[in-house]
């Protein structure tokens, strides 16, 4: 059976989001078509499927990276920003729009929040979580939607034939 690792993350993201857009849990916030994905950005997304295209990244990279959290996922969809004259700088993307896409992921059942340990408090006892990570049926659907891309991707990389 051919994984998630093993086709191109440009073939992978679309069928994934074409699966998250018939998932009810998985929808475009009323804010999402004014705000734009980070700081070096100059304009919101123009794509009709951006919110279902950045679900999906964001749930290949927990399945390839998990346990994973909210910053580490924004230094990864962050760019470099224009500063004019000045040097270019490292920026962040939107950790609400991250955050949010995590929330709608655990509320399908496609992510959860890995445990690390539990903690004494003044206020009682406290969990600790070391990043969110796959569940099952998260690791299952992107695995399906590999296997469905498997021809597309042997077509473009003839070299992925033999793994």
């Amino acid at each position: 059976m051919t994984t998630f690792f093993d086709v191109p993350a440009e073939l992978l993201n679309s069928a994934v989001a074409d699966k998250l857009s018939d998932v009810d849990k998985i929808s475009r916030p009323e804010w999402a078509d004014f705000v734009k994905t980070g700081v070096h950005r100059e304009k919101p997304p123009v794509q009709s499927n951006w919110w279902e295209m950045r679900c999906a990244a964001i749930l290949r990279k927990v399945g390839r990276e998990g346990p994973v959290g909210v910053n580490t996922l924004a230094q990864a969809f962050g760019g470099k920003k224009n500063n004019g004259s000045k040097p270019n700088t490292p920026a962040m993307g939107s950790r609400h729009i991250i955050r949010t896409a995590l929330q709608q992921l655990t509320e399908a059942g496609l992510v959860e929040a890995k445990e690390l340990k539990t903690v004494d408090s003044d206020d009682g006892e406290q969990k600790l979580y070391s990043g969110r990570v796959l569940t099952a049926s998260g690791h299952k659907m992107l695995d399906e939607s590999a296997h469905s891309v498997r021809s597309a991707a042997e077509e473009m990389y003839p070299g992925l034939s033999k793994y």
